[in-house]
Order: structure tokens, then C-alpha cells, then sequence
């Protein structure tokens, strides 16, 4: 490496791994591998995976709960991937992210294309307690974030609508603005106060909905 060149970034893997009897959104049903291939008998090994779009950490397009909502096809790779900052909401009154917690922040956010929420939920992955009683943001904080110039927002529990939302308010706030919203992510306490740059590239499915991702922070 020349004394002009700078250092690769650090990657920090913001995912988990899909695997059968993984946490998943209650009524959402929990992928499944089965052998297709073997090396005994074809020689070569591989594995066919069954799984709905919405599985593990994954992100949400406006077609996910709107009837004209753009779905993946209508964004390039490049949107994927853009500046990001973690917020520390961990400490939210009665698990409810108010506006009142992100306003502070404002200016933080006006450089950035994406906000990522530490909830610190994560931590309770393979519990049942997972996907219940997670911190989730307000209707108010999901309208003051339409005003902010963000691609998207993302969050480290199985829903940025609290447990058991009926009409998925947040969801339909964010979405209706045309917003990205990335699910179940991890590790985001390593990163809570920082900028850096973010990546949540989607499979390439045509039409979709939504799609599990490969979410990364590269920082340095």
C-alpha cells in the first residue's frame, strides 16, 4: 500500500443468518431448507430455500402495504447504499420513540440518507420475547421523519410498528413517503452516535415486495 492510499474500510456485518426456526413476525412463517443436490449422487451440492420476502433482516418497499407503491424494480442499486447515523433510543419512555427523542438530532440527520435505531432488541434474537414488546417508533416521530430528507429508516427488532399494530400506521407514514424501511438488523450498538456509510442491498427479485438483505456498515 503506497503512503497516498488509504486503509479499506471496516466492515461490520448489521445482519442475521437466514436459517430454519429463525424469529420471524408472528403469522410469517420461518424459512425452510431441504436438500436438492447432493455430492454423493449429482456431485455437486445445493439446496433449495423456501422463504417469504419479508424473512430476517430484510427491506420493505412501499408496494409491501400500498396498492400503487413502488416496488424494488423502481430503485437502482445506488439507493441502497448512502450515508447513515445510529441513534440510541434504547431508553424510550414505555418502549415509544417519540418525536420528541429524534428532534434533538435534526442536524445530524440533514447529512444523512439513512437513519438506523438502536433499540438494543437485537439482543433478545432467539427469544420469544423478540417479537413482542419491542421499542417502536410513534406515528408523530414516523411524520417528523417524512420531513427529513432520508431514503429510509431501519431498526434492530421485527418491526418498526409496535407488537400487534392492526393498521400499521408507521409503516403506512413512512411508505406513503416513499421511504425504505429495513428490519431486524443487528450489531448497532457498536456503532450508536456514528456516521458512516451503509449498505442494505436487496436480492434482485423482479416485482418484489420486498427482499431479505445483506445489510453492512463500512466505517473508516
Amino acid at each position: 500500500m503506497s503512503a497516498r492510499q488509504s486503509p479499506p474500510p471496516v466492515v461490520i456485518d448489521l445482519s442475521h443468518s437466514l436459517a430454519p426456526g429463525m424469529p420471524c413476525y408472528p403469522g410469517t412463517e420461518p424459512p425452510t431448507f431441504t436438500p436438492a443436490f447432493s455430492l454423493a449422487e449429482h456431485g455437486f451440492v445445493e439446496r433449495r430455500l423456501t422463504l417469504l420476502t419479508h424473512t430476517g433482516t430484510h427491506v420493505d418497499t412501499p408496494a409491501h402495504m400500498l396498492p400503487d407503491g413502488k416496488d424494488l424494480d423502481a430503485y437502482p442499486a445506488t439507493y441502497f447504499v448512502g450515508r447513515a447515523v445510529v441513534l440510541d433510543v434504547s431508553a424510550a419512555p414505555a418502549g415509544r420513540i417519540s418525536d420528541t427523542m429524534l428532534r434533538p438530532h435534526a442536524r445530524r440527520l440533514s447529512g444523512c440518507d439513512y437513519l438506523l435505531l438502536y433499540t438494543s432488541w437485537s439482543d433478545h434474537w432467539g427469544e420469544a420475547t423478540y417479537v413482542a414488546g419491542y421499542p417502536a417508533l410513534t406515528p408523530d416521530a414516523a411524520r417528523w421523519l417524512c420531513d427529513r430528507d432520508l431514503r429510509g429508516v431501519g431498526v434492530d427488532a421485527v418491526s418498526i410498528d409496535p407488537a400487534g399494530a392492526a393498521a400499521y400506521e408507521v409503516h403506512r407514514i413512512l411508505l406513503e413517503r416513499g421511504m425504505l424501511i429495513v428490519e431486524n438488523l443487528t450489531n448497532l450498538g457498536t456503532l450508536r452516535g456514528r456516521e458512516f456509510l451503509f449498505a442494505c442491498l436487496p436480492l434482485k427479485i423482479a416485482g418484489a415486495d420486498g427482499a431479505p438483505v445483506r445489510a453492512v456498515a463500512l466505517v473508516g
